[in-house]
Order: structure tokens, then C-alpha cells, then sequence
């Protein structure tokens, strides 16, 4: 056979295409493992609104500008949305409200003593408008924690979503960084005649479809804290450090009727049910005593208190298969997560034994790629998988009227 250099330098050759090919193999590989101990344990994060470096092998440096960021933790997310929440301020004034009409209904009504009530008029104006301002004010108060637990939820929910958008983004830059070094080891591999131009190219189309993913998740990231900026009620472009904090995973340690039970004492709608059933009930009493229950009146009012009874079962029913759905939710979100890790831990060790098999000669440059997005897509699964749990806790935390 004929050689277009000599034995000389053709050897020189063939040693230099295996040196760069394994050192660029190599870097693949560390590229591997260090995704996945980056995307196991996040620790903490700035969340800005300017774009982050397409280059994913960058440093992030800290600046004078960044060591001022404000840190936001969950609990003051939390503190912040109930500071500026709207509407739990209208929540907590008519809360006042209630206090004060009930104050106003006691002194008139106290006046009215029980030998002044010779009509059923003036019974109902005693007892069943003493009864209802009573009922709005208790309504009024849960109210308010009602409205603090959704405005904790929401908030909780914003965070979440802006921690796993950071992640994201730190994932992407590492697919991106891997693609990159496929790439290097390709064009070597093509300069020294080892491998073919479309490996180069197969390369070049990985590094193309990482930036734009990495695109993407820059741009996701800059709408996560625009939300979270948006329902904490401070600047949209406002920037955070933000402090990553998971839920604890660990199995519910209550059962699935203890869980209803809890939540069919706290919930709103239970206990709005339940005071109307009792206003209406005391105005069958007092159309009995004043009148008589046979009347057009009293038939009515009796069908009230069965209408009411009717409310009680139905808004039962419906905190109960809440409670169902969110309890078996995050059963399910805390078990994927070990199904999400297994399989991205597998996804980690194929994409290195594929790396060692293209230092050998017996991969392509296409299937390293593959396997390259086979990982990425696992990394991401797993992050989404964290995502899931954190805000299953919050669900379930939030249908026992917490």
C-alpha cells in the first residue's frame, strides 16, 4: 500500500490523532460525572434577568454588582408575597369589618330582651341576625388563612419553578460544553485523516441543537423570575441570589383517612357549610316557636336546612377526593424521583462507556451524540422529577387546610 507520507511521519501522525482523541474522550467523560453531581445537589443560585454567556465553559465571576444581589430563601418568598398581596389585605379588612358589625349587631340586639319578642319578625331580628354577623365574622377570620395559604402556595410555586429553570440552565451549559468537546475531538480526529468529515459535521449538528436548547433555557429562566418578581409585587426586573431549598423527601407519615380527617376540620368550605346548616336550623326554631312549622314559612325554611345538608355532603366529598388526589400524587412524585435518578445514573454510565468505545475505534461520532441527549434528557427528567415532589408537598400540605 501506498502511504501519501512516510513511515516516519505517517506514525507520527497516527500517535497524535489517539493523543488528542483520548484526551478529548477523557474530557468527555469528566463532563459526564460532573453534570451529575452538579444537577444532584444544587446549592445556591442567582437568578438575573440579563442573558446568561452562551459559552458554557465560562467562569461565573462574583462582581461588585452581584455580591450586593439580595438572597431570597423560601420563607421570605413567603413573607414577601403576604406583605403585598392585595388580596389578603381586602381579606383582612373585611375581616375587620366583621368585627365591627358584629359589635354594632350585639348592642341592638342586646337591648331586645325575651319578653320584647312577640313576632316572629322581631325573633328573627334578634337571633338570626346575631347568629349571621356571628357566622361572618368566624367565615371572615378563616377567610383570611385561607387566602394566606394560597398566597403561600402561589409563592411556593414561583420559587420552585424558578430554582428548577436555574438548574435547567446549568444543565444545558453542560450539554453544551460536552457537545463542544465532541466536537474538538472530531475536528482532530478529520485534521489527522482517522476520521471522516461527517463525523465533524455530526459533531457540528450536536453543538447547534445544544445552543439552541441552552437558548431556550436562558429564556425560560429570565420568565421564571419575572413571575416570581411579578406575585412577590416587587420590579419584574428585580434580581435575586437565590437560595435552593428541596423539600424533605421522605414518606407521608400520616395515612390517607388521618389526612381527610385533618382536612375536613381546617377546611373553609366544611366549616361555612356546617354555620349555614345551623343559621338555617334556628330559623325553623323560630318560626316553630313564633308561628307554626306547618306554615308556607316554615316549610321553606325546613327545605333550607335540607339544602344546606345537601352543601355539607357535596363540599365533603369534594375535600375529600382532594385530599385523595394530592395524598397519592406525592406518593407518586417521591417514587419517581428514585426512578428519575436510576435512570439518569444509567444514562451517565452508558455516555461513558460510549466515550470509551469512540477512543477505541468502535463508536461513531453519531452515537456518542446520541447518547450525549439520551443523558441531557435524563438530567432533565430527574430535575422535573425534584420539581414534581416540591410542589406535590405543597398541594398536599395546602388540601389539609394548612
Amino acid at each position: 500500500m501506498n502511504f501519501p507520507y512516510s513511515k516516519k511521519k505517517w506514525m507520527f501522525i497516527s500517535l497524535a490523532a489517539l493523543l488528542t482523541t483520548a484526551l478529548g474522550a477523557g474530557t468527555l467523560t469528566a463532563s459526564a460525572n460532573t453534570g451529575s453531581d452538579q444537577a444532584k445537589a444544587p446549592t445556591t443560585v442567582q437568578a438575573s434577568n440579563d442573558k446568561v454567556a452562551a459559552e458554557a465553559g465560562k467562569d461565573n465571576t462574583t462582581t461588585p454588582d452581584t455580591a450586593a444581589v439580595e438572597e431570597l430563601t423560601l420563607d421570605k418568598a413567603i413573607e414577601q408575597a403576604l406583605k403585598s398581596n392585595v388580596s389578603l389585605q381586602n381579606a383582612i379588612l373585611d375581616a375587620k369589618n366583621a368585627d365591627i358589625n358584629n359589635s354594632i349587631t350585639y348592642r341592638s340586639t342586646a337591648q331586645m330582651t325575651a319578653d320584647m319578642l312577640e313576632s316572629l319578625d322581631a325573633a328573627q331580628a334578634k337571633y338570626v341576625r346575631s347568629a349571621q354577623s356571628e357566622m361572618t365574622k368566624k367565615l371572615n377570620a378563616l377567610a383570611v388563612k385561607t387566602t394566606e395559604g394560597k398566597i403561600k402556595l402561589g409563592a411556593q410555586d414561583a420559587y420552585y419553578k424558578l430554582i428548577f429553570a436555574q438548574d435547567d440552565l446549568n444543565l444545558k451549559k453542560q450539554s453544551l460544553a460536552r457537545a463542544e468537546a465532541q466536537l474538538k475531538v472530531a475536528k482532530a480526529a478529520f485534521d489527522v485523516g482517522t476520521n471522516a468529515k461527517t463525523d465533524v459535521l455530526e459533531a457540528e449538528m450536536g453543538v447547534a441543537g445544544a445552543k439552541a436548547q441552552l437558548t431556550t433555557a436562558e429564556n425560560n429562566m429570565e420568565i421564571a423570575v419575572m413571575d416570581l418578581n411579578d406575585f412577590l409585587g416587587v420590579d419584574l426586573q428585580k434580581e435575586w441570589k437565590v437560595v435552593s431549598a428541596n423539600k424533605q423527601m421522605a414518606p407521608i407519615s400520616i395515612t390517607m383517612k388521618e389526612a381527610e380527617k385533618q382536612a375536613l376540620s381546617k377546611r373553609l368550605e366544611i366549616t361555612k357549610a356546617e354555620e349555614e346548616i345551623k343559621l338555617a336550623e334556628l330559623n325553623v326554631k323560630l318560626i316553630a316557636e313564633y308561628t307554626a312549622a306547618s306554615t308556607l314559612s316554615g316549610q321553606q325554611a325546613r327545605n333550607n336546612v335540607e339544602k344546606s345538608q345537601l352543601a355539607i355532603d357535596e363540599a365533603k366529598r369534594t375535600v375529600s377526593k382532594d385530599v385523595a388526589q394530592a395524598y397519592l400524587n406525592l406518593n407518586a412524585a417521591r417514587e419517581a424521583i428514585d426512578f428519575q435518578k436510576a435512570a439518569k445514573d444509567s444514562a451517565a454510565e452508558s455516555y461513558r462507556l460510549k466515550n470509551l468505545r469512540f477512543e477505541n475505534g468502535l463508536a461513531t461520532t453519531l452515537e456518542v451524540i446520541q447518547s450525549e441527549e439520551a443523558l441531557s434528557t435524563r438530567e432533565n427528567e430527574y430535575q422535573k422529577s425534584i420539581l414534581t415532589y416540591n410542589l406535590a408537598v405543597v398541594n398536599f400540605e395546602n388540601a389539609l387546610g394548612n
